[in-house]
């Protein structure tokens, strides 16, 4: 993948933050996104260049804003001279019973789980096409495919992301470029570790109780989805051995969803 671009989405951390890693050990220049200190942002983007010799950009686009995301592409397409690579991994989460759950947090899932992945992808296949190559890998989740209470707003945009990945790959099927969305299982990601508290709450239950009553209980592995494992199998999907894997929602979350 050397000199492609790729642009991760929520990679300043955890899941996203694996596969820029990935990415960049394989050649590509990265444009990472997400928030934290800037300082430490800093030192992350250098990090991730010294150790791979490649080119890293930050951007701070706020994802739930169309006009930063369109920001964002037109200077990773600017400073790379191409977009070939798009992750969309940016997420949020809030649990809570639907009747008691706040508008305000509906519409901000909605707005960086889902209406990002159609900003992403509408500014940057100009560019995929234009290259006539492309890879757009959406991070979507077994809630994907599958539901659980409490997360109503989560559920909702990551099966929205199933049918938006569908819409694309059928669209841009002879011009080289390929949407595919993966399925995490759970992951123990920072994200994870607050849910995992909101869970408690909710349930009125310990902490250890939800990961084994309630997160593990829907794995059959009992086990969490690694990291490199899902970093890996993105990479797969961004390479040329995966031109006809296209319009694919694939599980990778212990047998969750074969139940």
């Amino acid at each position: 993948m050397n000199g492609k671009t790729a642009i991760i989405t929520g990679s300043t951390s955890g899941i996203g933050l694996a596969i820029a890693r990935q990415l960049a050990s394989q050649g590509c220049r990265i444009v990472i996104n997400g928030l934290g200190p800037e300082e430490e942002i800093e030192a992350l983007r250098r990090q991730v260049a010294d150790e791979y010799q490649i080119d890293v950009l930050y951007s701070k686009a706020d994802m739930s804003r169309p006009d930063q995301i369109a920001a964002m592409v037109a200077t990773a397409a600017d400073t790379f001279g191409s977009v070939d690579i798009l992750v969309n991994n940016a997420g949020v989460q809030h649990v809570a019973p639907i009747d008691d759950f706040p508008p305000e947090k509906w519409d901000a899932i909605i707005a960086i789980n889902l209406s990002a992945v159609f900003h992403t992808i509408r500014t940057a296949l100009p560019h995929m096409k234009a290259a006539k190559w492309g890879r757009i890998i959406n991070i979507a989740s077994a809630h994907g495919l599958v539901a659980s209470p409490y997360k109503s707003a989560y559920v909702a945009a990551k099966h929205g992301i199933l049918g938006l990945t569908k819409t694309v790959a059928l669209e841009v099927a002879e011009q080289g470029i390929t949407c595919n969305a993966i399925c995490p299982g759970y992951v123990k990601t920072p994200m994870v570790e607050g849910q995992i508290a909101d869970q408690a709450k909710s349930r009125g239950i310990s902490t250890e109780a939800v990961v084994r009553d309630v997160l593990l209980a829907a794995q059959p592995t009992k086990e969490f989805v690694k990291l490199d494992q899902i970093s890996k199998l993105t990479a797969f999907l961004a390479g040329d051995a995966a031109a006809s894997i296209t319009g694919t929602a694939i599980p990778i979350d212990g047998g969750w969803t074969a139940q």
